[in-house]
């Protein structure tokens, strides 16, 4: 190491507050550091606990753990988004894009889902599981918060009533997702909601609120107009769009449909909701950023191939 690249670290260590003589002295007794220690497979290989003695339970279980992981991953690119300063158009972009890309990963996994259980295992393990749901992924959940604005994730019936003066706290009572948790005779809250919301209510108003003005939508918009207007930037949003609100809703639905209406009587999801009016993109036509599509396109949603939505070439074809 040259005298010029030694000063030059030194320099940056004691930028980060470090002092460098104690800092260089405890490198000199550090042990080697090995894939094991730095990965913790040990560790991730150990999180799996069946309630059955069903093998296809043990994919079950490790299939939802690697969707959480992948989970945390865009919720990372998301923050570096959100809270970048000077953020320009690119940057957006590659980040976009690389979201996209586990969620791409994610569309594509379904067929370990598809193909990976015997329907007989699965019925029988799955009747364990009540009221859990995939519907608990609070990391889901804050991907939909981190993504758009509230109003956007709020059940198409109570949107006029709703905009951003509403405490936060009334505005989650009123989230599309409600609706999948709830009796539809009584109005009545179900367990497996009632858990949930016991375990993470706090949590997702207090992120609610961190992501009020910070989440991609949000951002976006208040972007200069020489960088809101990347048309690279444009698609990138419309293909996280389309891949998180159509693709991979539409794959976890073609995929539930295989057990669900595969069994020998129609089955209901183990938190009890009614899963295909909840899932199926059409009904909610939910997007994180309306704004970025044609009316035709929104009045077809869910409905249209799913790789069938178009690559602009320019601003011109959307008026924003």
């Amino acid at each position: 190491m040259s005298k010029k690249l030694n000063n030059d670290t030194l320099k940056a260590l004691s930028e980060k507050g470090l002092n460098t003589d104690v800092f260089m002295e405890g490198i000199q007794s550090a042990k080697p550091l090995t894939y094991w220690d730095y990965i913790q497979p040990e560790a991730l290989i150990n999180l799996q606990v069946q309630r059955t003695d069903l093998p296809d339970e043990m994919v079950f279980i490790v299939y939802h753990q690697i969707n959480e992981l992948l989970f945390k991953m865009i919720l990372w690119e998301i923050e570096q988004v959100a809270f970048r300063k000077d953020l320009k158009a690119k940057f957006f972009s590659e980040r976009l894009g690389r979201i996209s890309g586990y969620f791409d990963m994610l569309c594509s996994s379904f067929r370990i889902m598809k193909d990976g259980m015997e329907l007989k295992q699965y019925m029988k393990f799955r009747k364990t599981l009540a009221p859990a749901s995939g519907f608990q992924s609070a990391q889901y959940r804050m991907i939909e918060f981190a993504s758009t604005d509230l109003i956007n994730l709020i059940d198409y019936r109570f949107r006029k009533t709703i905009n951003r003066n509403t405490p936060f706290k009334h505005a989650f009572e009123h989230l599309y997702w409600q609706a999948a948790g709830k009796n539809h005779e009584t109005g009545e809250k179900t367990t497996m909601i009632n858990l949930f919301e016991k375990k993470y209510l706090n949590v997702f108003i207090d992120f609610m609120k961190k992501y009020n003005n910070k989440n991609l939508w949000c951002i976006f918009e208040n972007l200069p107009t020489k960088e809101k207007n990347n048309v690279e930037l444009l698609n990138s949003m419309r293909h996280f769009d389309h891949t998180v609100n159509v693709k991979w809703v539409m794959e976890h639905y073609n995929t539930a449909s295989k057990y669900l209406d595969g069994a020998q009587k129609a089955e209901k999801a183990t938190g009890g909701s009614d899963w295909k009016k909840y899932m199926h993109p059409k009904y909610q036509k939910r997007t994180f950023f309306p704004k970025l599509w044609t009316s035709d396109e929104i009045k077809n949603w869910g409905e249209q191939n799913l790789e069938g939505y178009k690559i602009l070439s320019n601003f011109k074809e959307l008026e924003i």
